[in-house]
């Protein structure tokens, strides 16, 4: 037969398997195999001992034991035995079965240790991929209790609070969280302070035997109603950064050793994925708290304004990292007119929320120079420049002068606003004006009318546009909205309502809003 080097080195190796009972090997011969035969011997098998009369009987007529085998990828199959005159010798197949039952087994177990790999890698990455701390240690739990076969698994875990104060909460998995509701947080005890000081796994076939184990008033163990523990595994989460100690997993099940080597290396996996995803979640919070935080702390108090109801709106993004450099602000000049700006600095985090403070600090001391719009726009966009190096910001600067019902403005590349005229209608003003603030140097503005019964409405663009809809879609589905917040009661509650629609409580991006209702000089 042809057969490529390799499996000619593979067939070399097993004709000197025949020996006689001397040691001595015997003449062999080789019959090739047929895709069929091969898959009817085989079975998937790289080798494989025949011993069946039947099957030998239609293959090779005569012979009582050979020896299958496989090669090239499967492409390749061969019987071999031996010759007419050694058929008579002592039988090697029971030899050869072994040998083979001992190469399948451990391909059974490769293939097995390969899908617990594979396994811990998959929840690795799916743990690792997350920023919601509630979501990672649930799903921790969940996936660590499954692995290990417990009964329930407990994940007890470490927070800090906005005062720097440390506190534990814990998830519970295989059971009702009613189980353990009415017990209190456990105490570091002697089983239970390996755990919680990140000395090491502690696994027990017999937790109730381990010697330290019932040491500690008031219960002297278990208290009373307690889940039934008799193996218990339980597995510190370290950060991989800090080394400290974020919390620990905690398993039991009511039946003696059902813990296993594999069960402590798999819950000690999914311990040290969940310590990455619970450090990159915490320094994720941290970040955003801070550039939240900021942003609110240079929000204005919006003054009261003769004959205009004005409602503001600051929502930092509730998914994803995009917080922090949306602003607005109202300002009463010293002539009697308003201002009224709305921006966006491109980018997010801390940086976008310090570079807004400073545009923001800017825009409010050219305005109370009483400088025309297109000249605030002007001047701090040469100072973005400066500043900022390539950031830019996107900005809405209008004033509103009472004493002739006019309203100017001027638009550094932010989206147009909303004028609601008296009678309903809705108009955007402002599109496409210039480039945004650190790009643009000329700044043309525009005028228009803003009487008793108008409204005016600027916003940024996380409240129109999302990764699953369109700029301009989400614009006119808030062009479609405006007629209910003119008819309502309250704008407030109407404001909450028409954002949660757009929006459905999912922005990804900051949202700022300034909604002027001019209601009339006498305040009617």
């Amino acid at each position: 037969m042809t057969a490529p080097a390799g499996f000619d080195a593979v067939l070399d190796a097993v004709r000197r398997a025949f020996v006689d009972g001397t040691g001595a090997p015997v003449a062999t011969e080789v019959r090739a195999l047929g895709p069929v035969e091969a898959q009817a011997v085989l079975d998937g098998r790289v080798a494989v001992a025949v011993t069946d009369p039947a099957v030998l009987a239609d293959l090779v007529p005569g012979v009582t034991a050979a020896l299958a085998v496989a090669g090239d990828g499967g492409e390749r199959a061969a019987l071999v035995y031996p010759t007419d005159e050694n058929r008579g010798l002592p039988p090697i197949a029971a030899a050869i079965e072994a040998a083979t039952a001992n190469l399948a087994a451990t391909v059974r177990r490769l293939r097995s240790e390969a899908a617990v790999v594979d396994a811990l890698h998959s929840t690795g990455r799916e743990l690792t991929a997350q920023l919601d701390i509630d979501r990672i240690v649930q799903d921790a739990t969940d996936a660590a209790t499954k692995a290990t076969g417990a009964q329930f698994g407990a994940f007890f875990y470490n927070l800090i609070n906005e005062f720097g104060e440390s506190y534990t909460l814990y998830t519970i998995s295989g059971v009702p969280r009613e189980a353990f509701t009415r017990f209190p947080m456990p105490r570091n005890t002697a089983v239970f302070a390996p755990t919680f000081d990140g000395a090491g796994t502690v696994r027990s076939p017999d937790i109730t035997r381990d010697p330290r184990f019932g040491k500690n008033a008031p219960h002297h163990g278990m208290p009373a109603g307690h889940l039934p523990v008799c193996s218990y595994l339980a597995v510190s989460v370290l950060s991989p950064t800090s080394g400290e100690v974020l919390g620990g997993f905690f398993f039991g099940h009511p039946e003696p050793d059902r813990f296993t080597e594999r069960h402590e290396y798999l819950a000690e996996g999914i311990a040290s994925y969940s310590a990455i995803a619970l450090d990159n979640a915490r320094l994720y919070e941290r970040e955003r708290t801070l550039a939240t935080e900021l942003s609110r702390s240079m929000l204005p108090v919006t003054p009261d304004i003769p004959g205009l109801d004005v409602l503001t709106r600051y929502l930092p993004a509730a998914t994803g990292s995009k917080v922090g450099g949306d602003w607005f602000d109202v300002i009463r000049l010293p002539s009697g007119a308003t201002a009224f700006v709305i921006g966006d600095v491109v980018g997010h985090g801390v940086t976008a929320a310090t570079v807004m403070g400073q545009v923001r600090t800017a825009v409010r001391c050219y305005a109370l120079l009483e400088l025309p719009p297109s000249e605030v726009l002007r001047n701090v966009s040469a100072l973005t420049v400066g500043l900022f190096g390539e950031s830019f910001v996107t900005c809405f600067y209008a004033v509103h002068r009472p004493a002739d019902g006019s309203l100017t403005y001027a638009n550094a590349g932010h989206l147009p606003a909303i004028l609601v005229h008296p009678d309903g209608e809705p108009e955007q003003i402002g599109e496409a004006m210039a480039q945004p603030l650190g790009v643009g140097a000329d700044f043309p503005q525009r005028t228009s009318a803003f009487p008793a019964g108008a409204d005016l409405v600027l916003y940024t663009d996380g409240l129109v546009e999302s990764r699953t809809r369109d700029l301009t879609l989400g614009i006119e589905w808030l062009l479609a909205g405006i007629p209910a917040l003119l008819t309502a009661a309250d704008l407030d509650t109407a404001w909450d309502k028409l954002v949660g629609e757009l929006t459905h409580g999912r922005h990804d991006d900051d949202i700022a809003v300034i909604h002027v209702r001019h209601r009339g000089e006498d305040g009617t």
